[in-house]
């Protein structure tokens, strides 16, 4: 946590967790949201192009969705954060890091975590924009049990002779 959130403060960042957190990994996979600065670009407009792409040739970003329901466990943990740290006034940086890492340490002892369910009937009417509807087709017939036991047995067959198939028989 720093007092800024720059693209110079970030490409720093980065460079420290590849070279002073993880300096025998061979590459470092970085879980982010998209805020602005979170680019590989940070990187080259903080060093110089050399050391930009040292430093890039050993992280691989992961971008968090711009939404969807992790978005609601996120904000519950934020806000259980706000209550327990900001609640009362704060005297300087130092002291919010304390808090932070009191709580974190509170919640991490006694295992807490965040029961959140988001059925699919749910998502299926508030997400109805991001999903295709979906269709049962009850009208059309059921495979016969005939060509059932033809397709098993097809696959069973491919599944003896063949080397990739046996992972999913």
């Amino acid at each position: 946590m720093t007092e800024h959130r720059s693209k110079i403060d970030y490409a720093h960042c980065i460079r420290w967790l590849v070279d002073q957190v993880y300096p025998q990994a061979e590459y470092v996979r970085i879980v982010q949201d998209n805020l602005n600065t979170h680019t590989a670009a940070a990187l080259y407009e903080a060093f110089e192009p050399a050391e930009a792409r040292r430093i890039l040739q050993r992280v691989e970003f992961h971008y968090t969705p711009k939404h969807g329901s992790w978005l609601n466990m996120a904000e519950i943990e934020i806000s259980l954060f706000a209550r327990g740290c900001l609640s009362r006034r704060v005297e300087s940086l130092q002291d919010l890091r304390q808090r932070i890492a009191t709580l974190e340490a509170e919640r991490n002892a006694q295992h807490c975590s965040i029961s959140w369910r988001f059925p699919s009937n749910d998502a299926r009417s508030k997400l109805h924009d991001l999903y295709p509807a979906v269709n049962n087709n009850l009208d059309r017939p059921l495979p016969s049990p005939a060509y059932l036991g033809y397709y098993h047995e097809a696959h069973s067959a491919i599944s003896r002779d063949s080397h990739f198939c046996r992972a999913c028989c």
